[in-house]
């Protein structure tokens, strides 16, 4: 099926990588929280937050333009259930998180290629259309899976601690904020790269202020990190819903 209607994602803004930001660490700490402090369970903890997921979506492809509540909805949720699929395949299935690591990074690959192959462009400036959309969350929930797999694999062997890491998925995006900028590196690869980033990023954010103190935290607990940038994220939401400073102003094939 072919729609046409108004692009149906967010300018990118330096106000789009601050909410993608939140949303990761929200998906990091809020996974911890349901699954441990509240007692639900890995695996009733994904059945939830699934069933969420699919509601969201349902609403997010309804409409026919960009709506910034219902869409960062969407994300933070894609962001807690992309950590819960790589957690249970870790954890319940055993898998390796070098073979996830692969597993989604070939996920991601096809994505793309069956994306570009069917579209002509990567470009979000683009999703005017039912396909496109149902690409671009496709894609944006393995970034999300492959985020989480590779971050807690570099976690897992170099041992560098939070804040160690956390400096390192900064200066990495940087560099590639920089070879776009500066030395022209191709504008939807840098995205992508960057989109992909942030979900360590993120991650080792909330790991960093919520774990315990002798676990190289800062001690707040899942339940007040997932609480403060929450708050942040509906805040951001807010301001965007009434400026419309996030909204694509001319459509771009």
């Amino acid at each position: 099926m072919i729609r046409n209607m108004l692009n149906k994602v967010p300018e990118i803004t330096l106000y789009f990588w601050i909410i993608k930001i939140l949303c990761t660490t929200v998906g990091e700490t809020a996974a911890d929280n349901l699954i441990g402090n509240l007692g639900l369970g890995l695996t009733n903890t994904t059945y939830l937050m699934g069933a969420l997921l699919v509601v969201a979506l349902i609403v997010q492809f309804s409409l026919k333009k960009y709506v910034a509540a219902v869409y960062w909805i969407a994300v933070v949720l894609l962001s807690i259930v992309g950590t819960l699929i790589t957690d249970n395949l870790t954890d319940n299935f055993k898998v390796s998180l070098v073979t996830s690591t692969i597993a989604f990074s070939i996920a991601l690959a096809l994505t793309f290629a069956a994306w570009y192959k069917s579209e002509g462009t990567l470009s979000i400036h683009s999703i005017k259309t039912t396909r496109r959309e149902a690409y671009y969350w496709l894609a944006i929930l393995f970034t999300f899976a492959l985020g989480t797999a590779t971050g807690d694999l570099i976690a897992e062997k170099l041992n560098l601690g939070y804040l160690v890491s956390l400096l390192i998925f900064a200066v990495v995006i940087a560099a590639i904020t920089v070879a776009h900028l500066r030395f022209k590196l191709n504008a939807v690869l840098s995205f992508w790269l960057a989109y992909i980033l942030t979900r360590p990023l993120g991650a080792s954010l909330g790991d960093l202020l919520s774990q315990p103190t002798d676990a190289g935290g800062l001690g707040l607990g899942t339940t007040a990190t997932s609480a403060i940038f929450l708050v942040a994220i509906l805040g951001l939401i807010t301001y965007l819903s009434h400026t419309k400073r996030d909204t694509i102003k001319n459509d771009a094939e």
